[in-house]
């Protein structure tokens, strides 16, 4: 493993209280992983910690097998083998894009660092935009030159800060993805800090779920979503749908039926919260036999699918169903819904997110 190891990292702001709390992390080599968590959970504290702008009160930290923070060790920022694209790119804006992308390139002879300039522009699409100024630049342009910049010293670890943040809807999908392909292309480990689902879900190999200065789940896009590690984080990565059950018979007991449970049946007869998807759930005639009587409270477009908020008969909070193609259900309509597929139960003591559902 020579990528990036967070051990027991602890650090404060003043007497303001933990920022990270013992929070452990590691990032495998080659791989982009994603920091998600809510505003003020301890994102930004732990880029600063990783970078070498914040020293931490305790933990260590080994990036590419090094030990560049611990007992006794500080290494500087500018030896840490750390690239860093910014929110806004951050370009030099009186060098062109070529100078921008050879800055870090100190120690280098002349034709060495022109080809690895032009590399680097070739990698992330913009060859003939060396002589350009970075205000003839799109936002979308100026991030793929601060990408060149950061990946152009071949560092041991990339950190991105949010960096679609400034970007319009429109343009964010296909900069993830160039971003992306430019990253693995590179071989680069890279961390990616963002309070995004949908960029976290679409862009990373991997996702650190971190929440009050820990991190409380790891895995792959596909495992967070399929098993969150409880409701708390069912409901922040991707929408949920939290329903009140009783275990019988390997199944739950719910207000939209019966639903098959993934995972273990020893919470036979134990009460709890289940969560499912809204993609899982169907809507059917009301009129038929067994299934949930609801009624249309608002219907939200967004041209390859849409959301519909139903109240349904027996819950105190309205559930979302995701539709695709074109909807014909109005608010107000009737409706029958059920549960498609299976769903994960949670006891009681697991903790319940405010306003989820």
């Amino acid at each position: 493993m020579t990528g990036l190891r967070v051990m027991s990292v602890t650090t404060s702001y003043g007497s303001g209280g933990r920022v990270l709390d013992g929070l452990d992390l590691t990032v495998p080599d080659g791989e982009l992983t994603a920091v998600l968590g809510p505003s003020g959970c301890g994102k930004t504290a732990l880029l600063r910690v990783i970078a070498g702008f914040l020293t931490p009160d305790a933990g260590e930290i080994v990036l590419g097998g090094r030990t560049v923070s611990g007992p006794g060790v500080h290494v500087s920022p500018e030896r840490r083998g750390v690239g860093i694209v910014a929110q806004e790119g951050a370009l030099f804006p009186h060098m062109d894009v070529a100078r921008n992308v050879a800055f870090g390139l100190r120690g280098v002879d002349r034709t060495e660092r022109r080809a690895r300039t032009v590399e680097m522009l070739e990698l992330v699409g913009l060859g003939s935009y060396g002589g350009r100024m970075p205000h003839e630049l799109s936002g979308g342009q100026q991030q793929r030159v601060a990408l060149a910049r950061a990946l152009a010293p071949r560092p041991a670890l990339v950190l991105l800060d949010e960096p679609f943040n400034a970007l319009d809807s429109a343009l964010r999908a296909g900069l993830r993805s160039d971003i992306r392909s430019a990253l693995r292309a590179a071989g680069t480990t890279a961390l990616l800090v963002t309070h995004d689902q949908e960029e976290a879900l679409s862009s990373a190999d991997r996702i650190a779920v971190i929440r009050d200065g820990r991190v409380v789940q790891t895995g792959t896009p596909q495992e967070l979503y399929a098993h969150p590690a409880d409701t708390w984080v069912a409901s922040f990565v991707g929408e949920a749908v939290l329903l009140p059950a009783t275990v019988a018979a390997g199944h739950a007991v719910t207000a939209l039926g019966r639903i098959p449970l993934t995972g273990t049946t020893a919470d036979e007869g134990r009460t709890g919260t289940v969560v499912v998807r809204p993609e899982q759930l169907r809507l059917v005639p009301a009129a038929r036999a067994p299934v949930t009587r609801a009624r249309v409270t608002e219907v939200r477009y967004h041209g390859h699918d849409g959301l519909i908020l139903l109240d349904a008969d027996g819950l105190s909070t309205p559930v979302t169903v995701r539709a695709s193609g074109p909807l014909t259900i109005r608010a107000g309509d009737e409706t029958g819904v059920h549960v498609a597929g299976a769903a994960t139960f949670y006891p009681h003591e697991q903790p319940l997110p405010g306003g989820a559902g």
